[in-house]
């Protein structure tokens, strides 16, 4: 067993047997991570001998339940190298977080004219909330398209720039191809016209250092859940002068400062955005796996995740009826379509070799058209991950060559 196994923490992760006890190989991180038992005990007892409101109790429990929740937020803070906690914002989820951007920022900001760039691998979170601010709004979307080994071309994002641009929204890295935006250059870009620059970091987060003063963006959205985390939290970074000039983007509880029916003032950043009961024992689970991830050390996960990418690509590479998509550098996640089977069949057969894989368009059907093709598989690696994940898929890929023929 080579280098790429040692980062391997199977036995931290009650998720990865079967039912019988079986190994299962969970090749499917990309869609969202397997949790360690270290958050999973965490949300059990935020869930139950911690649990309370926050914010708004005066006895005991609330109070220590709302220092564990801003806790959690300056933990996240510390962990993406945000200036300040009042930089972030708990949401739902990377969906809400961009559809907070785009109805807060978007619907105010942007007129009749102005252009919207987004690229031709983005994922539908990313491109459904634009294309609705350009129905109201008159703006129109422009879309950069990509190199040859499926990469974000930098070069056609500056030649289609203009004053009119007024924001660029791109994946950190793809969650289909793998490929890694030079995010930082993309962002020079963007501010050199005097546009605005969001990224999806729902794939960056949970395998790269993240510096939000080095990346020099103005918004930065990601999930929990493929951060190990919970479901139902996600991130919302921006920068601080940005949010305070931000509109609520929903009304109720816990985002005002005074309510009357004569008129309602609002709360500051970030509480102005989180109106209601927040996700409370979410957000203590998700600090409980921001510990765990960086106990580890994202640039170490990174080269492990690249590694077994790597050896699949090269693995795959030597069967002839298979067709590789993205860069031969990617951050985990490899897709690939095999000569004569769909990939739900692929998926299906793999299945029952307890293989996980995805398979379908991956939430990128822009994508999908780019490379002619309805739906590809895709195996995404997590720190979990081994080469004995490559061998079982790679069994499961060779029965499956043989009942096609």
């Amino acid at each position: 067993m080579s280098e790429v196994a040692t980062l391997s923490r199977k036995t931290d992760f009650p998720g990865l047997l079967t039912s019988d006890g079986a190994p299962w190989h969970y090749l499917d991180t990309a869609a969202t991570a397997q949790k360690p038992q270290a958050v999973i005990d965490a949300m059990s007892r935020a869930l139950g001998r911690d649990y309370a409101t926050v914010h708004r109790g005066v006895y005991g429990r609330s109070a220590h339940m709302t220092l564990a929740y801003e806790a959690a937020r300056r933990r996240v803070a510390q962990f993406i190298g945000a200036a300040s906690d009042n930089e972030i914002v708990f949401v739902r989820g990377a969906t809400e977080a961009i559809n907070l951007v785009a109805s807060s920022w978007g619907m105010t900001r942007l007129t009749a004219g102005d252009r919207i760039v987004l690229s031709t691998l983005e994922h539908h979170s990313n491109i459904v909330p634009w294309q609705m601010v350009a129905e109201r709004t008159g703006a129109q979307i422009d879309v950069c398209p990509l190199t040859e080994d499926h990469r974000i071309d930098l070069g056609a994002l500056e030649a289609m720039l203009t004053p009119r641009t007024k924001l660029v929204s791109l994946a950190h890295v793809s969650n289909v191809l793998g490929s890694v935006l030079d995010a930082r250059a993309a962002a020079d870009l963007a501010h050199s016209v005097g546009a605005k620059i969001l990224l999806d970091g729902c794939q960056a987060a949970p395998r790269m250092t993240l510096d939000m003063a080095a990346l020099d963006c103005d918004f930065y959205a990601f999930s929990g859940h493929k951060l190990y985390g919970p479901t139902g939290i996600g991130v919302l970074w921006a920068r601080e002068d940005i949010l305070d000039a931000m509109p609520p983007y929903q009304g109720g509880g816990a985002m005002i400062e005074k309510v009357s029916f004569e008129g309602t003032t609002y709360a500051p950043p970030p509480q102005r955005f989180e109106a209601g009961t927040p996700m409370i024992t979410e957000a203590v689970a998700l600090h409980a796996a921001i510990d765990y991830v960086d106990a580890i050390g994202p640039d170490a996960l990174f080269a492990h995740e690249s590694a077994l990418a790597a050896q699949l690509r090269e693995e795959l590479r030597r069967t002839n009826a298979v067709t590789l998509f993205g860069p031969e550098e990617s951050a985990g996640i490899v897709s690939f379509a095999l000569e004569g089977v769909h990939p739900h069949d692929l998926g299906t057969i793999l299945d029952e070799e307890n293989v996980a894989i995805r398979a379908g368009h991956h939430c990128a059907q822009p994508l999908m058209e780019h490379l002619g093709v309805p739906a590809t598989a895709r195996a995404s690696f997590g720190l979990y991950s081994d080469e004995n994940d490559i061998a079982a898929l790679m069994r499961g890929i060779e029965r499956t060559r043989r009942i096609f023929g």
